[in-house]
C-alpha cells in the first residue's frame, strides 16, 4: 500500500509541475490543483497508513494520528476555493484579452493589419 501510495504522490506531482511550466492558463490552474493533491496525500500519508485504527490513544491496540486528516480536510477546503478564485480570474483574463496565453507576462504582438484597421476605426 506504501508503495502504491507513493507512486500515485509521484505522479501527481511530476505531472502538475510539467503542466505548471505550460504556456497557457488553464493548464497551470490544473497543475497547481494536482500539485495540491499529491501535497495532500503525501500529507495524509504521514499520519501512518493504518486501517481500522482508532483516532484516540488507549482505546485500541493501534491508533491513527488525527492531526494530518485534520490537516488534509483544511487544504482541500482552502485549495478548493483558490482554485474556484484562479479560474474566474483566468477567465476575466481570457474575456478581456481574447487570448489565455498571458502565463509568461507577455502579451502577443497583433497582425499589423489589425492595428492598421483599429487606428483607421478610432480616426473616424
Amino acid at each position: 500500500m506504501e508503495l502504491a501510495f507513493a507512486v500515485v504522490i509521484g505522479a501527481l506531482t511530476a505531472s502538475g509541475v510539467y503542466l505548471m511550466l505550460r504556456a497557457r492558463t488553464f493548464p497551470v490552474v490544473v497543475g497547481l490543483t494536482m500539485l495540491s493533491y499529491g501535497v495532500n496525500l503525501f500529507l495524509f500519508s504521514s499520519g501512518r497508513l493504518a486501517t481500522g485504527g482508532q483516532p484516540i490513544i488507549g482505546s485500541a491496540e493501534t491508533y491513527s494520528d488525527p492531526l494530518p486528516q485534520a490537516l488534509v480536510l483544511t487544504a482541500i477546503v482552502i485549495g478548493f476555493a483558490m482554485t474556484a478564485f484562479v479560474v474566474v480570474l483566468s477567465l476575466r483574463s481570457l474575456a478581456d484579452n481574447d487570448n489565455d496565453d498571458h502565463v509568461n507576462g507577455r502579451v502577443p504582438e497583433q497582425d499589423s493589419t489589425l492595428q492598421d484597421q483599429e487606428q483607421e476605426g478610432a480616426n473616424t
